[in-house]
């Protein structure tokens, strides 16, 4: 199986995706990503999006959310525990997290709450008035209206 594809074809014909098809490239390269902690992405409505991380075993106070331009970054680490006791088993996760999520362009990131375990991060895609469909009105030119007219017979005009 082919893991390749070059997009050097596509980027002679194209003006402003060099982010897209570098996104496509760092993508493809297979970078291994621990699946910690889970989370789900959801479409909420045409323009709304969540994103909703399961992380167990922290409070809000011990967790980051940092929104640069096009990337969301979500940073989770513990407080360290005052030894109360000797683990026989540890099931629950501690360990400390980074998850990054590429956001594409217009998409800002609202408000996070956290509710029993789960963050939950809103997104909303707002497209500036300058990138909206307009409509833009045709002028006719002023000579293609004009006819052109004989003189008017002042007997004409006086019958």
């Amino acid at each position: 199986m082919r893991t390749n594809f070059d997009f050097t074809p596509y980027r002679r014909s194209t003006v402003g995706f060099d982010r897209l098809f570098d996104l496509l490239e760092t993508g493809m390269r297979g970078d291994v990503v621990d699946g910690y902690p889970p989370f789900d992405i959801v479409k909420e409505g045409e323009d709304s999006y969540r994103i909703t991380l399961a992380v167990a075993g922290f409070r809000p106070d011990e967790i980051e959310v940092v929104a640069p331009q096009n990337q969301l970054t979500v940073t989770g680490k513990r407080a360290e525990e005052s030894g109360k006791g000797e683990y026989l088993h540890r099931g629950i996760a501690a360990r400390a997290f980074e998850r990054r999520f590429q956001l594409a362009d217009h998409i800002e990131v609202g408000e996070a709450s956290f509710d029993n375990g789960l963050l939950s991060i809103a997104l909303k895609r707002v497209v500036p008035e300058a990138m909206k469909p307009r409509r833009i009105e045709i002028v006719g030119s002023a000579a293609a209206n004009d006819r052109i007219e004989a003189p008017k017979d002042k007997a004409l005009e006086a019958a």
